[in-house]
């Protein structure tokens, strides 16, 4: 069986994570990735974040684990023969800066002599604009994409905390990926290639942040004004660490009950969840470190509260669901665990973990080869530019992973018909804190509108016979189902995957559940902060002296992306031989490939990361430090992020803040005794920033090399300059809201589409009558299932009761 992207020759000219991760997704689709190095190798090889030594004749464990499969060929200075052949013959380049040879070459030069490719970039900012040649690091994007302060993580009374484990090079690398194929599927229909510029800041905001701008300048207020906790979050329990969750009112009242706290339910009050929950923290948290650990998880499952237990690099391979799903495997050259892929196609042949290359392992082999050039396309790129036209859709998701998987399929081009009932309406819809007595609250809410444009409403009620009829016509007219309920729901009315294919034999159907579709959690309740908990992701953020904080971002997007690169695959395999496919598309599978990281370290070397506050492995100094501005609040809540990655960094930071002696001795000129005598360089750096606005540090220290960013509220997004030089945000009007800017895609284009927002989300059930005269329904028929509640555009009870959040 072959795998899906067999025959497809990609050459990886990166160096870093996110561009091995780009290429290990494409790897293991069953593309031949040749990795491009210069003699001295990619810096990866010789990478551990717990800096474990590496022998001379072997590689670090993180890079065995992200180059499996893939070959390497050496290409040394001035002998560009070898790569130009390379790079004609290929079908995709993946290109960074970190890469030596990629240096060599500006991918815009690679497009032009090359169009049949796909060359997608990854740089922190773009290719172009006013902060292009700038230096920034993850933890900086973070601070300027608002990841930082994110949705309210942390506390207010410390500084910002930044999400740990390099998330958004992983993040980056997924995005790489799904860009490359979503694009791949155009060239396959016209031939022609595409310059897919991937800015790593836009990929943060779109991953670490929750549509902060949409809100703000939908509603007039930030989505959060203050740091505070998530209650119960991570709480400790009389045993251990245990996590809790409540995404919606209900949970939060089921919890209130299970705690022994009925008096704590108020269906009237105009507080928010997070409000009400943080009233009552204390006493809560007193109750819960008087229980077993897994007599809370036990209860919070009988209640249907999301529960976990917190995953890190030693504990998560043991835990009983990953055990049984096998969701970790051993490294075949060095024999650590490493997770499996993110997804699992039924009938489709992802390949095996394989060994990574040694250094040039491949070079004489590739000398030796006869390389066919690709055909080079005739004539400019014309007519329709989006990838997925023609592509329809059944959208059956609700809040935020998986529609945004199927709002990228939407923006670039599908039909995309996400399917509500008025009983139960998407739950964007209703938690953006709009009053029952507005009109129209459930039309307003800036989340729905930012995760929905390019999509039709129908409202169908397929608890009803009648109901359900009409969505198996419907499922016949699609090519795709999306869905994330919990796995017992769609078995429960008879919708999964055989009974779909008995409708339509080619069908594809992508289900995305929390925890998968077997093991002992897989009905378990899972929101984006559940899946962080569980996967290791929550483990390395927050300060060492207290329980971690929880991501309550990348659950979701994370797995919304790996979702898309999941389904793209398992298009091309229809492509190629007409059969349907499942995709199993976990939200916690993809959580603990981007977690890898601290799996290996463990697996490999014995070492257990831990969380560090706002310090990390790839950089030191790296802190956030507070500066002299009042914030927009009138608080001294403002902050920079500071970031020192390179010796000549260090160099240069010190010449900026005039050669202090502080900074002369020269133990600091090496990474180990920067990171030995990190407290003095806080309290040195943090005097030097509080004298000063963040405008004043931002303007001393970027242009003298040295990565910074001042912590951006996430709804100030629309400020940065290079957001607005690459037309990150679209305007976009609405029928019931005043027009307002919604984020696109990461990524600029040099072939198009130039727009990416061409519908307004929907008002909940607007297309009813569009779609049902299609499946051949008279006006009658519809107005009596509109008579009988089986469609209808407002509402039910069941909506409103979940309103309160």
């Amino acid at each position: 069986m072959s795998s899906p992207l067999d025959g497809y020759t990609v050459i990886d000219l990166t160096g870093g994570i996110a561009g091995a991760y780009a290429t290990k997704i494409l790897a293991d689709g069953g593309a031949d990735v040749i990795k491009v190095e210069s003699p001295e190798g990619d810096p990866l090889r010789r990478w551990s974040a717990s800096g474990a030594h590496i022998g001379p004749d072997e590689d670090g464990a993180l890079f065995a684990f992200l180059s499996g499969g893939k070959r390497s060929v050496v290409v040394r200075p001035g002998d560009r023969r070898l790569l130009d052949r390379l790079v004609a013959a290929a079908d995709a380049v993946i290109w960074s800066a970190e890469s030596a040879v990629a240096q060599t070459i500006a991918p815009e030069d690679l497009f032009r002599r090359h169009p049949h490719l796909i060359v997608a970039t990854i740089t922190p900012f773009g290719l172009d604009g006013p902060w292009s040649d700038r230096p920034a690091t993850e933890f900086t994007l973070q601070a300027w994409s608002g990841g930082a302060i994110g949705i309210g993580r942390g506390v207010q009374d410390r500084a910002p905390v930044s999400i740990g484990g390099q998330v958004g090079e992983w993040l980056a690398g997924a995005y790489a990926a799904a860009m490359t194929l979503a694009f791949r599927a155009r060239a396959i229909r016209d031939g022609h290639g595409e310059l897919v510029d991937l800015s790593a800041l836009e990929v943060q905001i779109l991953g670490l942040t929750y549509y902060p701008v949409t809100y703000f300048e939908m509603l007039g207020r930030p989505w959060r004004s203050e740091r505070k906790p998530t209650v119960p979050g991570i709480a400790e329990a009389a045993d251990g660490l245990v996590a809790l969750g409540c995404g919606t009112a209900q949970q939060w009242w089921d919890l209130c009950a299970m705690s022994g706290h009925d008096e704590w339910i108020d269906e009237t009050t105009e507080l928010t969840i997070t409000e009400q929950a943080n009233l009552h923290a204390e006493e809560l948290y007193t109750w819960l470190r008087s229980q077993q650990s897994d007599d809370i998880r036990e209860l919070a499952g009988a209640f249907r509260i999301p529960n976990s237990p917190v995953g890190n690099g030693e504990n998560v391979t043991t835990m009983e669901h990953f055990v049984q799903r096998q969701s970790f495997v051993r490294n075949p050259q060095y024999g650590f665990a490493q997770p499996a892929p993110p997804y699992r196609l039924s009938g489709v042949a992802l390949r095996e973990p394989a060994p990574a290359p040694r250094l040039g392992e491949h070079t004489e082999q590739m000398h030796a080869a006869e390389l066919t050039p690709r055909a080079v396309p005739a004539g400019t790129p014309g007519g329709d530019r989006l990838p997925f036209s023609g592509l329809r859709v059944l959208d059956m998701t609700t809040f935020w992973a998986g529609p945004s998987c199927t709002h990228q399929l939407g923006m670039l081009g599908a039909e995309v018909i996400h399917l509500e009932s008025t009983s139960r309406p998407d739950g964007t819809r209703l938690i953006a804190g709009i009053p029952t007595s507005v009109e129209q609250w459930w039309e307003r809410s800036p989340i729905f509108s930012a995760l929905n444009t390019n999509k039709k409403s129908l409202t169908l009620d397929f608890q009803t016979e009648q109901g359900r009829e009409l969505l198996c016509r419907l499922i016949a007219t699609c090519d795709v189902v999306v869905e994330n309920f919990t796995p017992r729901v769609i078995e429960q009315i008879g919708l999964d995957f055989e009974s779909l294919r008995a409708l339509r034999e080619d069908i594809i159907m992508v289900r995305m559940p929390g925890f998968g579709l077997d093991g002992p959690w897989r009905d378990n309740p899972a929101f984006a902060y559940i899946i962080e908990d569980a996967s290791g992701l929550s483990w390395l953020t927050g300060y060492p002296d207290r329980t971690p904080f929880e991501p309550y971002s990348i659950g979701d997007p994370n797995a919304g992306v790996h979702a898309l690169s999941a389904l793209m695959l398992a298009l091309e395999h229809r492509r190629r031989t007409g059969e349907g496919v499942l995709v199993e598309a976990a939200m916690v599978d993809a959580a603990l490939n981007i977690a890898a990281e601290q799996v290996i370290e463990y697996s490999a070397y014995g070492a257990l990361l831990q969380r560090e506050g706002n310090r990390g492995p790839a950089a030191a100094p790296q802190n956030i430090y507070q500066s002299a501005d009042i914030d927009e609040f009138g608080r001294e809540d403002s902050w920079v992020a500071i970031a020192v990655s390179t010796d000549a960094q260090w160099a240069r930071l010190r010449a900026a803040l005039g050669q202090p002696d502080w900074a002369a001795d020269p133990g600091l000129d090496s990474a180990a005794g920067r990171r030995a005598h990190h407290d003095l360089i806080d309290k040195e750096l943090g005097a030097w920033c509080l004298a000063r606005t963040g405008d004043e540090i931002v303007e001393t220290l970027w242009p003298a090399g040295v990565p910074v960013a001042k912590v951006m509220q996430p709804h100030r997004q629309l400020d940065l300059p290079q957001l607005r030089f690459r037309r990150f945000f679209e305007h976009v009007g609405h029928p019931v809201n005043n027009p307002a800017p919604h984020s696109t895609l990461p990524v600029a284009l040099a072939n198009g589409p130039r727009a990416l927002h061409r519908q307004a989300a929907p008002l909940l059930g607007e297309h009813n009558h569009e779609l049902l005269t299609e499946l051949g329904l008279s006006d009658e028929e519809i107005a009596a299932l509109a008579a009988d509640g089986v469609i209808g555009t407002e509402p039910g009870v069941g909506g409103r009761r979940t309103a309160a959040r």
